[in-house]
């Protein structure tokens, strides 16, 4: 695994050569396992195609510090944490970035195309998957949706292409909201059509930032209400930010952990949000990552001591089991798919047997799986 990408301030300072070494080395106490050892059975109608509503209905599985289960629901989450938790929300937004159109030119009748933009690479400029890719070759004409056009640049492996757009920076903002689909995961797309209920199904109620392509969807489960419930018991929330990628689509195809690439990500904490995290830490509060990405935001700013630092830059942190966490204290997030990159993280959080007895535990009870399924909450076993 290659080191992450550095922070944008203070590239030389004595603090940041702590923070890189200090990740390496916590990176390299993580173990090559097999990817079938993080399989498990689901059946298929445990796959939540809706969100419950309102909200913070949805039901919770908390998992305790010594592996024992209880069942609640989430709006009981000012009840199972404590004055001065610090909780961490990531303040992405999900852009329309499913685009169905059509290759144009070549003297060929237009061939059906549908990609999936990912990355921004400039303010005309997205890596995309591509459907078919196979139709698509450099420098082919797209008109996407009803009036994108586009060019495509470059082909890589795995469907992957550069796309040039003829619009730039806001007025290609504004064509993309209006004219792309939000792009719901393929267990969901394969079973129903997206429709206008889910541009605000899929989108949390503090998002800001423009960038994903995937909702971090623990955070979903949040009301203005619940939120406020927290804050009069004392558990104050900051953001984050981390543009979800890529990789939350792509599967583990490789036979171990060791052989799998994570796709880089965009992450950010400004110094303020850092320090006052710290801060909270330092006087007896928890920290409380809602979502994977918030948690993977934060461990990828902190030093191997736990001092959460200011952080910009790209990450491609992959955490499974061995890791050793140095800022997440609690995690909110919600049921992940077998073999997935998520699934290696909570079982790293809080022991592979443990994440399977409580799946096990949830499919037995019903509980509602994936993006706009359920959640639980996990409490990290104290050394």
């Amino acid at each position: 695994m290659r080191l992450p990408g550095r922070a944008s301030s203070g590239r030389n300072s004595p603090e940041l050569t702590v923070f890189y070494t200090g990740i390496w080395a916590a990176n390299r106490l993580q173990v090559a396992m097999r990817v079938d050892q993080f399989d498990f059975v689901l059946p298929e109608e445990r796959i939540a195609l809706r969100p419950a509503s309102p909200r913070d209905s949805a039901r919770l599985l908390v998992v305790n510090a010594q592996g024992m289960i209880s069942h609640r629901i989430v709006r009981d989450l000012p009840d199972l944490l404590s004055c001065g938790d610090r909780l961490v929300l990531n303040d992405t937004k999900v852009i329309a970035a499913r685009l169905r159109g059509a290759r144009v030119g070549r003297g060929q009748s237009p061939a059906k195309i549908e990609i999936l933009l990912h990355k921004r690479l400039s303010a005309n400029a997205y890596r995309a998957f591509a459907r078919p890719a196979r139709k698509l070759a450099e420098g082919d004409q797209l008109l996407l949706g009803r009036s994108l056009v586009a060019r495509v640049r470059h082909r890589f492996d795995a469907g992957e292409i550069e796309v040039q757009f003829e619009l730039s920076g806001v007025e290609l903002n504004r064509g993309i909201a209006e004219q792309g689909e939000v792009p719901l995961p393929p267990y969901i797309v394969g079973k129903r059509s997206t429709d206008e209920r889910d541009r605000i199904d899929y989108q949390t109620t503090f998002a800001r930032h423009e960038g994903s392509v995937a909702a971090p969807t623990a955070g979903l489960h949040f009301t203005p209400e619940l939120l406020h419930h927290l804050s009069e018991r004392g558990i104050e929330n900051e953001t984050v930010t981390l543009h979800v990628g890529a990789g939350t689509f792509l599967p583990v195809t490789t036979a171990d952990t060791s052989a799998h690439k994570m796709h880089a990500e965009w992450a950010s904490i400004d110094s303020d949000t850092a320090a006052r995290l710290g801060a909270a830490r330092a006087a007896g509060g928890r920290i409380v990552a809602v979502g994977t990405t918030s948690l993977r935001t934060l461990e990828i700013a902190s030093s191997v001591g736990g001092h959460i630092l200011p952080y910009a830059g790209e990450t491609d942190i992959f955490i499974t089991p061995g890791y050793e966490f140095k800022a997440v204290d609690v995690l909110m997030t919600n049921f992940h798919l077998p073999r997935s990159t998520l699934f290696m993280l909570v079982s790293a959080f809080c022991g592979l047997e443990v994440m399977r007895s409580a799946y096990s535990e949830a499919i037995k009870e019903r509980y509602r799986f994936y993006s706009y399924g359920d959640a639980c909450l996990l409490f990290r076993p104290r050394p």
